[in-house]
């Protein structure tokens, strides 16, 4: 039998991986593609793709971000752009079995394809929660409270956030191409700045899938989201104070990018995630036997082998107790042995794919015969061509694939620079010794900066002491036990509620971290002015602003106006109601609170904050809900929470008390038939003292 051999794709038969700018699918013309780079499938080293960018206007591409992105979002508010992430998410959920297929191409299995493809997608479902749980449905956010800067209260001041007018260009890592990019995404948009998008070559074909699909989709506005699919070279250039860079990469590429006179000098924000030697600890008393020992090792298996390793928050460094190094490494190598199948993602059983180029596959040989030369010794694994699963099922070594088996180091010499220093980005880490928990400190401390450790105890002296002395240098610390080992997120798995970044050769940025990054991308400004004019640009009502006593001016209660017409400022204030012994007497009677403040005359006078026995605090606050209520149907709906309360002055027999309550912030739903209103509630004595201080939450009709 005969076979064809069948023609093997060239750079000249390819297509172009596009970009898309302003709002328009671009690739270079055909004359001015020379410098196209082949994008290779992993596995097999077959030209998928080329990218280019010759020709592309990048100038014009941050003009359109800046000038249409900045535009179109800033019709919306905070909770409609949280709104439009949330069907954004949605709707990519439904298509993760199509960008899987891509996934695939960079090495990635299924499992490796979830954490970046449907970690992406719920980084957008949570943000589109934590947007409208957490900001107000509006664009300006009010950061602390008021400070007055006047005896009279006429002159005060506070801080307050808008969004930057630029844009903010994320470049990202090629090991997580969807992840990296809707992370970044996210917080950008709840913000209100318009992102540019550059992926890393080897694999950003797999964001252009994913772009391709959010362009079908229609649900963000124009300029709010651009690509670019190849080289920005002198994107820098054309940036300026007004304008955002998120870097995730190599130390030296992030040093390349902040040393840019626009950086460094024009005022470019520019914040980095990069090279993290990232160490797990394992306690004393995680013997052999112990459930600690078993997640920790599995934990090192799973950082070493999830995206062939290739994870900026990947284990680098385990370390262990001196004497628990031979135990350590031996169940490293045993689950590795039973648990990993290298070879094509495509093919039945395989666990760990390959990494994501030869290019990369060369720099992790490399670094590692470089620490092999510096003292390292193979505890497991070779840097011998391993023999793989084919997608057809055979077996043997593939040319051309980037295919590694995992490798584990031992470390006689603990203090050796290379295994503190150098990392190698795949399936490879370290066991390292340390004689007792000051000296794991020291060890850990010697990553010079990184993004995360784990600190695996089921003593919380080890863990207290672990954890304090390890968390400046690092941006999460992990505490994994018996308790949470089943629950735990992991290692290796950066959380949207959580911060993302480290110290120090981490790259000192920071991202995610909930709403935390959205402030990234906004201006801190401090205000200063009258009450009434701070009320008018942040939409809240400021204590001593205009007030609106509606009963008076329009003999209308405020709790009988819908959303459609209860205005900022409206206001009521209550008759005076005065407070009995005989009062106060029953209501410790009818609770239990007969704490001696309220019972006992004696021992009250002898308590430097009271002149005599007083009022409950929580009789004062529910006789201020009688004394503002209107008790008709609507279009209050509920009232479902207090914040804020204080108790300032204290109220004896015989005072009496009144409430103002003053409509503060008006927050309606976008999707239902009412929103929020908080109220401003003051509680002050016959004398017009402050008695309590609080805000009253309701549900109001639209």
């Amino acid at each position: 039998m005969t076979t064809t051999a069948t023609a093997q794709p060239t750079l000249d038969t390819v297509e172009t991986v596009p970009s898309f700018v302003q709002d328009a699918w671009w690739t270079p013309d055909a004359g001015l593609a020379a410098s196209a780079v082949p994008v290779r499938d992993a596995s097999t080293g077959e030209i998928l793709a080329k990218v280019s960018t010759d020709g592309l206007d990048l100038a014009a591409v941050v003009d359109y971000g800046r000038t249409t992105g900045q535009e179109e979002l800033g019709r919306l508010t905070f909770h409609q752009r949280a709104l439009k992430l949330k069907e954004l998410a949605q709707y990519l959920n439904v298509r993760r079995e199509h960008f899987y297929g891509f996934s695939a191409q960079t090495g990635a299995t299924k499992v490796d394809s979830m954490i970046d493809i449907d970690g992406g997608i719920g980084v957008l479902f949570t943000f589109g929660s934590k947007g409208r749980r957490e900001l107000p449905n509006a664009q300006v956010v009010v950061d602390g409270p008021m400070e007055v800067l006047s005896k009279d209260g006429s002159f005060a001041g506070e801080h307050i956030y808008t969004r930057i007018p630029g844009v903010a260009v994320q470049i990202n890592a090629f090991n997580f191409p969807v992840w990296g990019m809707l992370e970044k995404l996210a917080p950008a948009f709840i913000a209100g700045v318009p992102t540019i998008v550059k992926p890393a070559t080897p694999t950003g074909y797999v964001a252009a899938a994913v772009v391709k699909a959010i362009i079908e989709s229609n649900i963000l506005p124009k300029g709010s989201l651009q690509l670019i699919s190849g080289s920005v070279r002198g994107l820098l250039d054309v940036l300026d104070y007004r304008d955002l860079v998120a870097f995730t990469g190599s130390a030296s590429t992030a040093l390349s990018l902040k040393s840019h006179p626009n950086v460094v000098q024009g005022g470019v924000r520019f914040t980095s995630e990069t090279d993290s030697l990232n160490a797990a600890i394992l306690g004393p008393d995680a013997v052999e036997g112990t459930p600690e020992f078993d997640a920790f090792i599995k934990s090192v298996v799973t950082e070493m082998t999830a995206k062939a390793g290739q994870k900026c928050t990947a284990i680098r460094r385990a370390i262990v107790p001196r004497e628990l190094v031979p135990a350590v490494s031996a169940a490293i190598g045993r689950r590795l042995s039973e648990r990993v199948v290298l070879g094509d993602p495509r093919a039945e059983g395989v666990t760990m794919g390959a990494l994501a180029s030869v290019e990369q596959l060369e720099d992790v040989r490399a670094a590692v015969q470089s620490m092999l030369d510096a003292g390292g010794e193979l505890a497991y694994g070779t840097l011998d061509s391993p023999s793989v699963t084919s997608a057809d099922g055979s077996t043997g070594v593939v040319e051309g694939g980037a295919f590694m088996a995992p490798v584990l180091l031992n470390w006689q010499d603990p203090l050796a620079e290379e295994v503190h220093s150098l990392e190698a980005f795949g399936p490879v880490s370290s066991v390292i010794g340390y004689e007792d928990i000051p000296d794991a400190v020291r060890l850990a401390a010697r990553g010079s900066g990184s993004l995360v450790a784990s600190v695996c105890t089921n003593d919380p002296s080890v863990a207290q002491e672990l954890v304090m002395g390890i968390a400046a240098h690092h941006g999460r610390v992990l505490m994994l036990n018996r308790e949470d080992a089943r629950s735990s997120t992991g290692h290796g798995s950066p959380v949207p509620h959580l911060v993302h970044g480290g110290p120090g050769r981490a790259g000192g940025g920071e991202e995610l971290g909930g709403i935390r990054s959205v402030m990234h991308h906004m201006q801190r400004t401090a205000i200063q002015g009258s009450p009434n004019m701070l009320t008018a640009v942040t939409g809240v009502w400021h204590t001593g602003a205009d007030r609106n006593f509606t009963v008076e001016t329009e003999g209308t209660h405020p709790f009988r106006k819908s959303l459609e017409t209860l205005r900022i400022g409206d206001a009521v204030r209550s008759e005076l109601r005065e407070v009995t012994l005989e009062d106060i007497t029953a209501f410790a009677n009818s609770t239990g609170d007969t704490f001696y403040a309220h019972t006992n005359q004696e021992a009250a006078e002898a308590n430097p904050f009271f002149p005599g026995i007083v009022a409950h605090g929580y009789l004062l606050i529910a006789w201020a809900a009688g004394l503002f209520v209107e008790p008709a149907p609507g279009p209050v709906l509920a009232n479902y929470g207090l914040e804020n309360l204080r108790f300032v002055t204290p109220v004896a027999a015989g005072d009496s008390i009144r409430v103002t309550l003053t409509a503060k912030r008006i927050t309606p739903r976008e999707t239902e038939e009412y929103g929020e209103v908080s109220w401003d509630a003051v509680l002050t004595n016959q004398n017009d003292e402050i008695v309590a201080t609080y805000d009253v939450l309701t549900l109001v009709e639209k």
